[in-house]
């Protein structure tokens, strides 16, 4: 059950890239894809004629990430770029994200959903401004666990010494930040130091390297397997002759194990019932876990839609209509106390009411800015809202998925806000 089990044996590791500009993030990840075999060879022919064409006398495996025109006109990533590979024991999903303070909305949108954060730092540069927001970002999003990854060690000729300093730098900045795991390793993304093979240029390490850290980081317990938790998303009733009884409820299990004979409530209904029996596809399944798709069976026909939750009885979210969260505004128009806007929340719908700003969270310093009375594009502040409908929520410190929401403009159906419900 380690990471999320993808049917097929193995697990699947989501982890988001963040590093400040020509830290060699795209670079790093393009090695990650050559040297774990996951580039057909046609690519990366094409790679060595463009950066031949270019004059390079090596390689430029950001090539085979930074997609977009401009991105590779301007040497940067600009959007979120989502990366597949696999190894024998695990598969990969990369959230190359962002480095740039206008890109933190599509940094947010990356992260939220990782395992891990891989935070880049130049060997030379040491920790930057970015550098902290990107740990600070990775933070504020509960990201498990952290890598600090020091680049271009080829360049400082493999001193130790620098490594330490940056390491111990982090380290003491780490504390003031909710970072259940920290591990930091040295690299060189373009030579392959420390990538997937150990470094003879650096025996002073003695740390794992990032591909077996990557590998073997152990996130079972990183989702909360105590509070069940199935937000409906379809109620499937064919109605054919060969399922004419048929009727069972669809979602993605938000947290908790859900197994048949387990007494659970609807909510916000309150109605009570028994699981009578799980399916996954066209298989009958003995338990449920985050973040699996499948379809329950209650043995009584109580009234659920899309929507409700199922919970345990003794173990239910309180449904509150007045949310607390810190908030990550994505939109040019700034938000502003008494707006009006449309949110939802794990499958339910409703309207908020902006009711209070409380401060403005400056993500450099950790600075609260009580002053404001208003949060800006690609700012976080900490919000109060209203709605019209309970939403049957969790903290988000326990429960990501039921513990977050995003905010969408009504006229448009843009979503504008993302928010994380404060405990």
């Amino acid at each position: 059950m380690a990471g999320t089990n993808t049917g097929t044996g193995m697990d699947l590791l989501r982890f988001a890239t963040a590093g400040s500009v020509d830290d060699g993030k795209s670079t790093l990840i393009g090695r990650l894809l050559l040297d774990s075999k996951s580039i057909f060879e046609d690519q990366l022919e094409a790679v060595e004629a463009t950066s031949e064409a270019k004059g390079y006398d090596y390689t430029d495996l950001a090539l085979l990430t930074d997609g977009l025109r401009s991105e590779r006109e301007q040497g940067i990533t600009i959007d979120v770029a989502y990366r597949y590979f696999a190894t024998p024991n695990r598969k990969f999903i990369i959230a190359d994200t962002p480095g740039h303070v206008q890109y933190t909305r599509n940094m947010v949108t990356g992260a939220s959903t990782a395992d891990l954060g891989l935070v880049l730092v130049d060997a030379r540069q040491g920790l930057t401004e970015q550098s902290r927001r990107h740990a600070v970002i990775l933070s504020l999003l509960r990201v498990p666990h952290l890598v600090l990854a020091v680049n271009k060690m080829d360049l400082v000729d493999f001193d130790q010494s620098i490594y330490e300093n940056i390491y111990r730098e982090f380290t003491q900045f780490a504390t003031k930040l909710n970072v259940p795991d920290l591990e930091v390793i040295p690299i060189s993304a373009l030579q392959g130091d420390n990538v997937v093979t150990r470094s003879e240029n650096m025996p002073w390490y003695s740390g794992p390297t990032l591909m077996h850290h990557l590998e073997h980081v152990h996130v079972a317990s990183d989702r909360d397997l105590i509070d069940a938790r199935f937000p409906v998303q379809y109620v499937i009733r064919p109605k054919s002759d060969e399922f004419h009884d048929y009727r069972g409820y669809a979602g993605q299990v938000a947290g908790g194990v859900l197994k048949p004979g387990d007494e659970v409530v609807v909510l916000p209904s309150g109605m009570t019932s028994k699981i009578a029996r799980i399916d996954l596809f066209d298989q009958e399944i003995t338990e449920a876990f985050p973040p699996m798709s499948v379809t329950v069976h209650l043995e009584d026909d109580v009234d659920v839609s899309r929507g409700d939750m199922i919970a345990r009885v003794k173990n239910a979210p309180a449904p509150s209509q007045d949310i607390d969260a810190m908030v990550c505004w994505m939109t040019t128009a700034p938000l502003q106390p008494r707006q009006k806007l449309a949110i939802k929340h794990t499958t339910r719908t409703g309207r908020a009411l902006v009711k209070d700003i409380q401060y403005r969270l400056d993500v450099n310093t950790l600075h609260r800015d009580q002053a404001t009375n208003e949060l800006g594009v690609n700012e976080i502040g900490r919000v109060t809202l209203r709605t019209t409908v309970p939403l049957l929520c969790d903290p988000y410190s326990k429960n990501r998925t039921t513990g977050s929401f995003i905010l969408i403009d009504e006229a448009t159906g843009v979503t504008v806000g993302a928010g994380m419900i404060n405990g």
